[in-house]
Order: C-alpha cells, then structure tokens, then sequence
C-alpha cells in the first residue's frame, strides 16, 4: 500500500507529541506526520490555568513552534490543517485544504497512512447561543491558540471578568485572574463549586475561601440572558437554578466572559467514518485500538472501558502503552488511583472521585481543612475528596483505594 507516512497521527496536544515522543526515545524510526487544527505549537496545557496569576504572555508558554517540534521529531508537522474525513478502508484522510498553495486556488489534500492514531481530545460544551454582538467578548481557553486571543482581548488593566461554570477549569481560571488582579464573578446552577468533584460540605469550604478573598459567587443561578454594548461591556441576566427560589433576576455587568461548562470529547469525525463511540469518548479496547484495526486513539477522545480520563496521568500513561503496541508488543493500558490535584492555591483540594456511586461519605473536618471519604456498604473506600492541609493524605489514601482502571 503506497502511504505517505506510516503513523499518522490527528492532534498535536499533550497525547499527540506524546506518543510521537515516546516512539522517538525507544528509537522508533518510521515517517511520522502529526496533523493540528491549530498553530501546533508545543506547550504544557496546564499552565493555561495559571499564566495569569504569573503574568505569563502566550509567548512564554510555547515551549517550541511547529517547525521546531518537527525539527525535533523528526516527523512532518502540518499545522493549521483539520482533517474534514478518515476513509478507513482506504487509509486516508481528507483535510481541509490549504489556502496558501501556489496560484492561491486552494485544494482539499488526501493523506494516506499504514496506522492512523486520533488524539483530538475534548472541544467546549455550549450549552447555549451566543448572540453574535457578544462573540468578541465571549471565550473558552482549551488551547494556546484560545489562551492567545483571551489575553490579547483582556488586555493589561484589570478587568471584570464573568466566568460561567465552576467545575474544574471554571475554579482554576477564577483563582488564577483573580491573583492576577482582576475582578472575577463565578456564575453556576449548582449550590457548590466542583460538583463532580467534591461533596458539597467540601465545595462549600472552597465557595467560602473563593468569597473570603474576594471572588463574587452567583451560584444556583442560570444564565437566562446576555447583552453587549458599543462600548464593550457585557451585560449578563441571571435567573435562579431553582423553580422554588423567591429571588428575581440578577445583573452583572462584565468586561469580557470566559465560558467554561464543560468539554465534550471531539468524536464527530471518528463516528462519520464508522468507528464506534459513545458519548464518553471514542470507544478502544485496553491497547487503545479502535473499531478499526489499524486506528488506535488516546488521551481526551478515548473511552478505555468505560473510562474516559481527561486528566494528564492517564493521557501519558496511554501515549507510552501505545507506544509499545505500535512498536510490535501489543500492551494493555492500566490506570492507577491518580488523585486530580485542583489548581486553586486559595483552598488546595484534591480529588479521586468513586467510579460508582458511594454508600455514605464520611467527613472530619477542621474549619476548611476537611478529608471526605467514600465508601461502600462493606465500608470499603471508593474515593476520596481532600481540601487545605489534608491534600497531605493524598499519598496514603492512593494506596488504598482502587484503581481508576486496574
């Protein structure tokens, strides 16, 4: 079969280079070709979550451009290039074609490959429309590129920002502007922050420290409406979560949003050329191959099992078991008990959430320094949630508790 690389593989985030990475040192020398949909660049995607309190530029954050991860991999690294359709009887790919081709007619590309590896990972949920007049305030940041555009529209003064969501990038991002000197409002339907995280006694403790150092709550609200005005401010109209609540509508005014509610795993092209997926991801067996037998996926897009951990252990756990599959040693991913360490210096919290529905939770608590355990009915431990100075017993309770996929 004529190919023009022998792996191809589609996103150039953490598990991307990753496996690119991992190939590479075990002196792996096939033609490689790594596909972005963005810039490409390299960089660590948990700073984007703490440049702000670090006064960190975008440039600061890209370890090295395309060209210099090309360089490196010694792989072909096409940036800027979505991939519209996978042909897998064919083995070939269609991208989105090239505006910048010679006599500027641009034409669609096919590429073909001998193993195709998609790592497109997870894109924002929108759970509602954006009127066009507020797109030029409103943003997520899920990559360098997002990152780029919000500090170019946040500027250097500080600015009022409304975050909606406060699961886990919502909480980060609230900690991080705020310490880097901006008025930060936290808007959410839930009665807690990180409800799928913490129990809410734990969540209550974060909501009081967020509070205390002067972060605004609008909790148990919805968004029921959002504005923009010439002179760029943004005008949002809460309404409360619950039909029960006697409270009317609340306003707050904001110099530019950041959504953060949710992120969905990018399966759309995966499921249009007939692989199997599910909601959670797209569905691998334990050596992360796909429907496909010569398609394999990781990282955020992947449902191991069940299992769909967007966190980084499990993403470079993945990308070194792939490795050795694709070197010829077919080898099954495990996950160990890898507690999710929350970004928010203002209250430490860490979390192993139970894969199954606890029993009880038990909670000793010394103001906001609180271990919460989960159990089953034979009082065996599921999880653990930990906030202040109990994240210490992040260690011991990892030894104990199952793993997230033994």
């Amino acid at each position: 079969m004529s190919t023009d690389a022998d792996l191809v593989i589609v996103g150039t985030g953490m598990a991307g280079i990753g496996l690119a990475r991992a190939l590479r040192r075990a002196g792996d020398t096939r033609s490689i070709t790594l596909i972005s949909s963005d810039s490409g660049d390299d960089y660590s995607k948990p700073l984007l979550s703490t440049g702000f309190a670090k006064g960190l530029p975008p440039a600061r954050l890209a370890q090295r451009n395309a060209d210099a991860l090309a360089e490196e991999l010694n792989a072909r690294v096409l940036a800027n290039r979505p991939v519209t359709a996978i042909d897998p009887e064919a083995h070939q790919l269609t991208l989105q074609p090239d505006h910048d081709t010679p006599g500027g007619q641009p034409t669609p590309q096919r590429l073909a490959y001998r193993t195709l590896v998609l790592a497109t990972g997870a894109a924002p949920r929108m759970p509602f429309q954006l009127p066009d007049a507020c797109a030029s305030r409103c943003f997520t940041i899920n990559d360098l590129d997002d990152y780029r555009r919000f500090h170019a529209a946040l500027g250097d003064a500080p600015a009022r920002v409304a975050i909606i969501g406060a699961g886990l990038v919502g909480c980060e991002f609230a900690n991080d502007l705020h310490a880097g000197g901006h008025q930060v409002t936290l808007i959410a339907p839930e009665r807690a922050p990180l409800p799928r995280l913490l129990p809410e006694r734990l969540g209550h403790a974060l909501a009081e420290a967020f509070s205390t150092a002067g972060i605004r709550l609008a909790l148990e609200q919805n968004l029921h409406d959002i504005t923009c005005h010439d002179g760029g401010e943004v005008r949002l109209t809460l309404a409360p979560a619950s039909s029960g609540s006697t409270t009317g509508n609340t306003r707050i005014d904001a110099d530019i949003v950041l959504l953060a509610t949710g992120l969905a795993p990018r399966t759309s092209l995966a499921e249009a050329a007939g692989l199997e997926v599910t909601p959670r991801g797209i569905t691998v067996n334990r050596t992360l191959q796909t429907s496909h037998p010569d398609i394999y996926a990781l990282g955020d897009v992947a449902c191991v099992e069940g299992v769909n951990a967007m966190y980084v252990q499990p993403l470079q756990a993945s990308a070194q078991v792939l490795a050795t599959t694709l070197a010829g040693t077919p080898t099954p991913v495990h996950f160990g008990t890898w507690p999710v360490l929350v970004k928010t210096p203002l209250l430490p919290v860490v979390a192993y959430p139970p894969q199954s529905t606890p029993t009880h939770w038990t909670i000793d608590a010394d103001g906001h320094n609180m271990t919460a355990l989960a159990k089953d009915a034979s009082d065996q431990l599921l999880g653990f949630a930990l906030t202040g100075n109990c994240v210490r017993q992040k260690v011991a309770l990892s030894r104990v508790a199952p793993p997230l996929l033994g």
